[in-house]
């Protein structure tokens, strides 16, 4: 019997909750040759969402604000964006003006790892955070070709401001244009969003320490989460295709369990993240301040460079340089050289280097000492690596002898 008139033997037991779109049936009176194992999914909270002659599998989970995940709840978000509202600066991951209602927390697990329209999303899973509750919501393909109720039922509940994901920037989001775009013609459009990417947070503020920051990482390392039994992401694909052969849902459960915890380690990461720039403490301090310098909160990243300098906190050196650079750039030149003559030597060869570099310019351009000038410049010369910054460094060099000659000689 064709999917079809499948479908139209389910039509007396459908309850219909939308009458322009799709609707919900009951897993306990459906066929079971049109879902198989239909009271396994029902176990876990699905049912399926039927559009015209196709239907796709929809899953919702809900838990409490206070429910904890690792060593946050959920209610560190609400936190977290409240706090945002007196951010007076930009930043990537600013909610200034947002609440939490309107981030929209959001992962897919796809066919394979590469792009392009012969990779198919086979599970799109969302949160939402309310007042009091966290909703997680999961869009399962039941088969290939059965993309229209699976996308139709995703858009026709997204109303959201802004989208948070790990990579989704590159991957997640692009998939999913790509896949609508063979089928916008029988789905609701897809919204703009705005995009919090906590993929590249965590990666200024966390690659240096961690190496490798995939997100199962992060979970153990910086957000105190364990994952027990969980299944790779890379054995998502034969899984899913598994499914799609035999029909036993045992496996794409545990996917389901997977993308699950994906999501909900992305509320408690932009948690971690939000509440770490606004009120920064160790081991994140430092990465903290480079960020904020790079994003523009330049007052922000001179006092806590600062701060780290005072206390001589994790890299004090560092904090030193950019201090550094900062206090010249504001013409504050003598203090920039007593910081710059601070780092001592045990510092990275880089931060010497750079620091002679720096005050050899002082010196020369500043301060009208070309001895020291000289003295500084030669400090730096082994350190550089030959091509265009020796040269450059050479070519520093000979200027300041030249005008020492010419000092000498009475000229100007």
């Amino acid at each position: 019997m064709s999917l079809k008139n499948k479908l139209n033997r389910m039509k007396k037991h459908i309850i219909r909750e939308e009458t322009a779109a799709g609707v919900k049936a009951p897993l306990n009176e459906l066929p079971d040759d049109v879902l198989p194992h239909a009271d396994q999914w029902g176990s876990i909270g699905a049912f399926p969402y039927v559009l015209d002659e196709d239907y796709c599998i929809v899953r919702e989970k809900r838990y409490p604000l206070d429910h904890r995940h690792g060593s946050y709840s959920f209610r560190d978000a609400v936190r977290a964006v409240k706090a945002w509202q007196d951010f007076e600066g930009e930043h990537p991951l600013s909610a200034r003006g947002l609440s939490p209602q309107d981030l929209f927390f959001f992962d897919t697990e796809t066919t394979g790892l590469g792009g392009g329209a012969g990779n198919t999303i086979f599970l799109l899973g969302h949160a939402r955070i309310t007042e009091s509750e966290v909703i997680v919501t999961q869009h399962v393909l039941p088969r290939p070709g059965s993309e229209i109720p699976l996308y139709h039922s995703f858009l026709s509940k997204v109303d959201y401001t802004t989208l948070v994901t790990y990579n989704g920037k590159a991957f997640d989001w692009p998939q999913v244009k790509t896949r609508h775009t063979l089928i916008r013609e029988h789905v609701p459009k897809l919204p703009a969003f705005g995009h919090f990417d906590l993929y590249h947070g965590s990666r200024r503020l966390f690659k240096e320490r961690l190496g490798s920051v995939k997100l199962v990482n992060v979970e153990k390392d910086v957000l105190g989460f364990h994952r027990e039994d969980d299944v790779p992401g890379y054995l998502a694909p034969m899984i899913y295709f598994d499914y799609v052969e035999r029909r036993d849902p045992e496996g794409i459960f545990k996917v389901l369990e997977h993308n699950e915890l994906d999501i909900l380690s992305l509320i408690t990461l932009y948690a971690h993240l939000s509440l770490t720039l606004l009120n920064p403490g160790e081991p994140e301090s430092f990465e903290v301040g480079r960020w904020l310098q790079y994003t523009g909160n330049k007052g922000r990243a001179k006092a806590l460079f600062q701060k780290i300098v005072d206390e001589g906190a994790k890299g004090n050196d560092e904090a030193l340089h950019l201090l550094a650079l900062e206090l010249k750039k504001e013409k504050d030149f003598e203090q920039a050289a007593r910081l710059w003559e601070k780092i001592d030597e045990e510092a990275a060869p880089k931060l010497q280097k750079a620091a002679f570099i720096e005050l050899s310019k002082l010196h020369e351009h500043r301060f009208y000492n070309l001895d020291r000038a000289k003295e500084y410049a030669e400090r730096a010369a082994p350190m550089v690596q030959q091509g265009r910054e020796s040269d450059q460094l050479q070519h520093r060099i000979e200027r300041i002898l030249g005008k020492m000659k010419r000092q000498k000689d009475g000229r100007p």
